[in-house]
């Protein structure tokens, strides 16, 4: 994907089939199950392709195991059919990603043969509900196999522990190589483009105003149909069809901190179903790091929310009580907080309680919302989607959805253990070469052709394997525009030790310059800019009571 192709291509004036609001999970879901269609479709983003939610997950690709739960114990269809849907779709994500998501094991430790039976059985329906698409069966372990397994672990007070199969993937770049396949099928697909208005005529909408955010340049752009794919900023697009509209959403804050590899297996993750407060958090490995999170707070809705610190110290005093050593903020390499959109129901005050299936609401003058969901059920949301918009939007017999069995860039030519091929092939070392595979999957080859080439096989920092060819890469092929664009989401440098990322901002600026042409005044405004920012999630902020106080 070229930036500035792209952009000509929405001020050229051809009225689109589709403009998709929103370069998240669902926005980029949508613009690729339209595009395999045959459907003219333009996706614009305002800010990065997964900036927002899409890219502070836990990183997992599941099908609730807690919602499953609540299925049962109330009864609860809708629920139900949730979790049945969740597991259909994590299945289908692993085998068209492969290189992005692959399957984890996960324990959770019980204290009672009662409490491991009851959770057993809620599993083995789990694994029943997944079908063909099972990832393993799930076992309970006496307390000495569970410390074997996680010897980490503090089992004081349990004696047994149940574990189980999920997924996980690598969110932000699952967001950017889906807006990348939706472009090689003809998507029009550009970032940092703000949608400021939309354009009616005889009371229905006909397209969009915009703003290039880069260069302050305003146009319009037709379309027979608009969805609003926001995320948490839904409502806000909603309300510039119309201005008195009731709010759907509420949305809650997930926080997530990045701790040392050594206080967790590689292979087995933790998973808290309940705590005190009710809140269910995960131990997971990642990126050769381990995520701990998730809180699940009422939050109100910002760009770029600040962790508060107390949430940190909420994930500490929990990861110290489940570990044989205390966990500190010395210990914290990385944080995080991002912003779940949340389908509001006014009866029910409690995030926790609220649905988490989505919603499609069509407005009077055709505006086509898609809310809600997760990551894990992107696919079938665009499916449904896309369903409404040809039907509401008259855009004729497309093709059928086709994203079902779709294989993504990267993953057409991918085997499991491919990066040995390539550290042979290539004579790259094994790091180098695990890495690539594993962020690019087939295309791991072409970044280090264009290292060896253009001499950018120098690691970015000397703790980690990302190299200068994948910052030029991603400027020339997935429209990274700004040194955070690069640290957050095309690399996981960010996300996994903030201290180094910050050390590591100039010489991906370096890169960037001479790839965009920026003079020095904007390359030291991207590496502050960046730093910025990572300082400021990293330092999180105090809560305000406690401030006030």
């Amino acid at each position: 994907m070229n930036r500035q192709d792209n952009i000509n291509q929405l001020r050229a004036g051809d009225p689109f089939d589709l403009v998709v609001i929103g370069g998240g999970a669902t926005g980029c879901g949508i613009a690729l199950d339209a595009a395999t269609r045959g459907l003219s479709v333009a996706l614009l983003e305002r800010d990065d392709f997964a900036q927002g939610t899409s890219s502070k997950s836990t990183k997992l690709v599941h099908g609730g195991v807690r919602y499953l739960e609540k299925a049962v114990k109330k009864l609860d269809r809708a629920q139900f059919d949730l979790v049945r849907e969740g597991l259909r779709e994590r299945g289908r994500l692993l085998k068209n990603a492969p290189h992005l998501a692959h399957s984890i094991r996960l324990m959770t430790p019980v204290k009672t043969w009662r409490e491991a039976a009851y959770i057993y059985a809620g599993l083995v329906l789990y694994d029943m509900l997944s079908g063909c698409l099972s990832l393993g069966r799930s076992a309970v372990v006496s307390k000495k196999k569970a410390a074997k397994l996680f010897p980490q672990l503090n089992l004081d007070g349990y004696v047994a522990a149940v574990i189980y199969s999920d997924g996980q993937f690598n969110d932000a770049r699952m967001a950017v190589t889906l807006a990348r396949t939706a472009a090689s099928y003809g998507a029009v697909c550009a970032n940092h483009v703000e949608v400021t208005g939309l354009v009616k005529q005889g009371g229905r909408i006909s397209g969009v105003t915009v703003r290039d955010c880069l260069d302050g340049q305003e146009f319009t752009i037709a379309a027979k149909g608009v969805v609003n794919a926001a995320g948490p900023f839904a409502d806000a697009i909603r309300r510039m069809d119309d201005p008195e509209v009731a709010p759907m959403l509420k949305t809650s804050s997930g926080i997530h901190i990045l701790l040392p590899a050594d206080v967790a297996p590689r292979d087995l993750s933790l998973m808290i179903p309940k705590t005190e407060d009710g809140r269910v958090l995960f131990m997971i490995p990642w990126q050769g790091f381990v995520l701990f999170g998730t809180t699940d707070e009422p939050a109100p809705i910002e760009f770029d929310p600040a962790p508060e610190r107390r949430d940190v110290d909420y994930l500490l005093r929990y990861a110290s009580a489940y570990l044989r050593r205390p966990v500190t903020r010395d210990d914290v390499l990385a944080v995080w907080s991002g912003l779940r959109p949340l389908v509001f129901n006014p009866n029910k005050k409690n995030t926790q309680e609220l649905a988490r299936s989505h919603v499609i609401d069509i407005s009077a003058s055709g505006l086509l919302t898609m809310t809600g969901g997760k990551w894990t059920s992107y696919r079938s949301m665009a499916e449904e989607a896309v369903d409404a918009a040809c039907q509401t939007f008259c855009l004729g017999q497309s093709r059928p959805c086709a994203t079902q069995e779709l294989r993504l860039l990267g993953s057409r030519a991918y085997l499991p253990e491919g990066w040995r091929d390539l550290a042979r092939r290539e004579g790259v070392a094994d790091e180098l070469a695990r890495s690539l595979w594993t962020l690019y999957g087939d295309e791991a080859a072409a970044i280090v052709k264009l290292g060896r080439d253009e001499d950018l096989l120098t690691p970015l920092h000397p703790e980690h394997p990302y190299v200068g060819a994948e910052v030029a890469f991603a400027v020339r092929h997935e429209m990274a525009q700004h040194v955070g664009d690069v640290l957050l989401r095309r690399l996981p440098l960010g996300l996994l030790n903030m201290r180094h990322a910050m050390q590591a901002a100039a010489a991906v600026a370096d890169i960037m310059a001479r790839e965009l042409g920026w003079d020095e005044a904007r390359r030291d405004s991207e590496v502050d800019n960046a730093c910025r920012l990572l300082a400021a999630w990293f330092a999180g902020r105090e809560d305000q009571a406690a401030a006030q106080a």
